[in-house]
């Protein structure tokens, strides 16, 4: 009796050395210095394990290579498969046969971590969950992840299905800079998933952790509780991976604890000699030949050579944005200043502003103009990615009807100011609208309504989309309202 405790002492021991719980899966975490790709604690982190719903970090990474490359529409609408339909909670509640929006599988995927969703999105990019998981793979090991392997697109247990905290760490950092415009889903509390507004899954670490704004929860029996996550205090930036949590609170906490060592440990300047040298990009994987529905086979989107700190955007260059910025800014208050005075003119008369944006479309191209200039300058030959080339079309009189109303504001100042700026940031889907202020009184109100009228149907959906997505109200009237 008294040798059977010895060894179960003598096992607990080994199993706390070796990081595996006693009571649950196996331990593994790892801190990284996001600015950096350095490594600032790490323990059993490549070890493979089950990553859980960690996989969905690369079902998203491929989906959002697919919208930026024109092979899948945001708006496009994807045909839920049965198998897709079939997989277990979590999930959205997808039935076979129906249609999904892109950008709702991506919603539901990223913060309510449904698995449905996961697979429509890996069947509409591949054709089939097999094919999927094999670009998937692929596109492990082209970042850098040695030690995965995907065998779906959920992350629910399956027999060579592993990755490691190592892995799954620098797959959260190109996440974070190769897709900047898309990381905010995983910072958002809940969302709209189509079907219904989802909770993320990670709110209490983003409620309770300041600067908390990411990524991905992840649980299975065999995995325990995962967590990649990131957060941003200042200038520093940490991601710090834990797997096999015993509980949500256990692991949350020991993931505060990881994220306050590493703001502890990494410095708050670093110097250009402290970042690892990028790679040449002689040895790039091959594109990968992909299936979408309708049986077109196309190339893949371009996957990317390991990089031990990933570009932020294609042709990225600081100075260059730093440069559109200041232009851009400079061009506004111009503009807001010449509206201030007209609207003064007219404000004796009562009368509406009724402008079209020709002049903010040529200013716009103006700008588009001079920073493409410095791009090449610099030995770039593509155009600035962040700005938008202006390409003029025509429509038939019956179709321009509709209008887009942005809301009723105090006064007209503030009413021209809001069509201002919103047609410097849209103007693809309000090329060739007019600007009109109507007074109006609201609940005994005097207010001023914000109008772009003489669009199409289409282009005034295109807007209101665009608007709601970045948070501003948007409100579409059909002819004759």
């Amino acid at each position: 009796m008294q040798l059977k405790a010895i060894r179960g002492f003598i096992l607990v021991v080994v199993l706390l050395f070796t990081g595996v719980s006693v009571y649950g899966a196996p331990y593994a975490a790892l801190v990284m210095d996001a600015r950096t790709g350095e490594v600032l604690h790490s323990r059993n982190a490549d070890t493979r394990l089950h990553p859980a719903s960690l996989t969905k970090m690369m079902t998203l990474y491929l989906a959002f290579k697919a919208v930026e490359s024109g092979h899948l529409s945001l708006d496009e609408k994807v045909k839920v498969s049965r198998n897709a339909a079939s997989e277990p909670p979590s999930k959205l509640g997808l039935r076979t046969g129906m249609r999904v929006k892109v950008r709702h599988l991506i919603r539901a995927a990223a913060v309510k971590s449904a698995n449905d969703a996961a697979t429509a999105l890996g069947e509409a990019i591949a054709g089939s969950e097999v094919k999927f998981t094999t670009l998937m793979t692929a596109q492990a090991k082209a970042l850098g992840m040695k030690r995965t392997t995907f065998k779906n697109a959920h992350g629910l247990t399956a027999k060579g299905h592993l990755s490691t905290a190592r892995d799954m760490s620098i797959l959260g950092r190109h996440l974070m800079y190769d897709f900047p415009d898309y990381y905010n889903l995983f910072s958002r509390r809940n969302t709209d998933a189509g079907l219904r507004t989802v909770p993320n899954t990670n709110r209490r670490l983003l409620a309770n952790y300041k600067g908390a704004d990411g990524i991905k929860t992840g649980y299975t029996n065999a995995a325990g509780f995962n967590l990649v996550s990131s957060a941003q205090r200042g200038n520093k930036r940490i991601i710090a991976t834990v797997f096999g949590g015993r509980t949500w609170k256990s692991r949350n906490a020991r993931v505060a604890e990881l994220l306050d060592m590493g703001f502890n440990r990494t410095p708050k300047k670093y110097t250009s000699t402290a970042i690892p040298a990028r790679p040449t990009r002689g040895n790039q994987l091959e594109s990968v030949a992909l299936i979408l529905p309708g049986n077109v086979s196309i190339k893949s989107p371009r996957i990317i050579s390991s990089s031990p700190r990933p570009k932020i955007r294609p042709n990225f260059d600081k100075k260059i944005i730093e440069m559109a910025s200041a232009v851009r800014e400079d061009l506004e208050a111009e503009i807001l200043a010449s509206a201030q005075a007209n609207i003064i003119r007219n404000s004796a008369e009562n009368v509406s502003i009724l402008e079209p944006i020709s002049s903010i479309i040529e200013s716009q191209n103006t700008i588009v103009n001079a920073v493409s200039k410095a791009h090449a300058q610099r030995g770039y030959i593509e155009p600035v990615p962040y700005l938008t080339r202006v390409v003029s079309r025509q429509f038939s009189e019956e179709d321009i009807d509709w209008s887009v109303q942005l809301g009723a504001y105090k006064n007209r100042y503030s009413a021209e100011k809001m069509l201002l700026r919103t047609a410097l940031t849209d103007l693809d889907s309000l090329e060739g609208a007019l600007r009109k202020i109507t007074p109006a009184t609201i609940n005994g109100r005097h207010l001023y309504r914000a109008r772009f009228i003489g669009v199409s149907e289409e282009s005034a959906m295109k807007a209101c989309a665009r608007l709601r997505a970045r948070n501003q109200p948007c409100t579409i009237i059909g002819p004759g309202a």
